[in-house]
């Protein structure tokens, strides 16, 4: 079968909504795109095309515990990298060159949509004989190098329900056009049969969220999912649960196994979309350059505070439409307090890092873990979009900027 065509039951289904995401996400990128029903997913049909089982990642500590249990899923051992503490970044010269030799492939987060350094990057993984992946949830609108964020790696994943607003879809990108039909075919074996209650679900969420926010019932709707055993998280980390998840590794590369970590807060992570999710993601995609330009606005004006001043000191040579703009303050519990008095809730914290989260059991610990700790214990994300809000809010409840200690900052580079 010809890369475009569909057969019965396949990834594709002769879906016209879906072929123009594609379409979409490839004039951006300049590279093949697949659509997929999630960031997530589309990141485990690329670990496991490129990587043995028992290969070693290079990944951020100060990450989304999901990837994290991905890549373990993928089986692949997580190693965890150190950050410049201003916007955890990679820090690529201070990855000993030991662990460059020990690695199967790097993996990027461009958390909140700050870019990893991906020339720096390429360039390693080249020398290494290595894939490099990105992981563009955060960061469909950002650019490094002069490169759209994600026009970097072998492979790169885009989730349509950050910046898109979606809340369901993604996309895979990859750079060598030819290996599209393979990943295709990948990605249609690991997919589940769509499911009529979770389409009907996904019609009915946007007017079930107004309805909350407009009575302001957000506390209720809480309430009523903890007690009905809804709620996967009740800190900022899910459990981690020690003995059932080794026993989960021993098994994989093991999809099924991890789905109780994988599918925590979207449980349709790998369901076959609807033509009327499809529909909807469309028609928010087709907006995108608008919120990008929002986003950008309100990161310019975040950034320009007092505490969104870089940490390292040096001068911002770029603004990007940011997903969430991580102000820097000394205490990041009592400012989120402080701002959700206002109605503005922060989510998308990431602390503590991977590797005290998980532990030797499970990955590779930081060699300067440092740099990522002051960032997930200081990092108060907040949305571009409620920019004068969110500061107005800092400014009434005295809100102090961190400070950071000397010595702490990246190696160079």
């Amino acid at each position: 079968m010809a890369i475009g065509e569909a057969g019965p039951g396949s990834v594709r289904d002769g879906s016209q909504p879906r072929k123009r995401l594609e379409e979409t996400m490839r004039a951006r990128l300049g590279r093949e795109c697949v659509y997929v029903p999630s960031c997530r997913f589309g990141l485990y049909a690329a670990l496991r095309h490129w990587c043995p089982p028992g290969g070693r990642v290079l990944m951020s500590p100060v990450n989304d515990d999901v990837i994290f249990f991905v890549v373990l899923a993928a089986g692949l051992r997580p190693v965890q990298a150190p950050l410049n503490p201003s916007d955890a970044s990679v820090d690529v010269d201070a990855v000993p060159e030991d662990v460059w030799g020990s690695l199967s492939a790097v993996l990027t987060t461009n958390l909140y949509g700050n870019p990893d350094p991906a020339p720096g990057l390429r360039a390693r993984c080249d020398a290494s004989g290595i894939p490099l992946f990105e992981d563009a949830a955060h960061a469909i609108g950002s650019e490094v190098g002069g490169r759209p964020v994600g026009a970097w790696g072998d492979a790169s994943v885009f989730s349509l329900s950050k910046h898109v607003g979606a809340k369901a879809g993604g996309i895979l990108a990859v750079a060598d056009p030819g290996l599209r039909e393979a990943l295709e075919k990948a990605c249609d074996d690991l997919l589940l049969p769509r499911r009529t209650t979770a389409e009907l679900a996904y019609a009915v969420r946007p007017y079930a969220e107004a309805a909350v926010r407009g009575l302001r019932l957000r506390r209720a709707a809480w309430a009523t999912m903890r007690l009905l055993g809804l709620m996967e998280r009740e800190e900022i980390r899910m459990p981690l649960r020690p003995d059932e998840l080794a026993r989960a590794v021993a098994s994989a590369p093991d999809l099924d196994a991890h789905d109780p970590w994988v599918r925590v807060d979207m449980h349709d992570y790998r369901l076959r979309a609807g033509r009327f999710r499809l529909g909807r993601i469309g028609r928010r995609l087709d907006r995108l350059d608008d919120v990008l330009a929002a986003c950008r606005s309100g990161t310019e004006l975040l950034l320009s505070t007092r505490w969104g001043q870089p940490a390292d000191g040096q001068p911002r040579t770029s603004v990007q439409p940011l997903f969430r703009v991580p102000l820097l303050v000394a205490d990041r519990d009592a400012a989120a307090r402080a701002l959700a008095r206002h109605g503005i809730v922060v989510g998308y914290l990431y602390d503590p890092p991977l590797d005290d989260y998980a532990g030797a059991a499970f990955t590779d610990p930081s060699p300067s873990p440092e740099g990522a700790r002051w960032f997930a214990r200081h990092a108060l994300p907040v949305d571009p979009l409620r920019a004068r809000s969110v500061i107005a809010a800092l400014e009434e409840s005295g809100v102090r900027p961190a400070e950071v200690p000397g010595g702490l900052g990246p190696t160079g580079g």
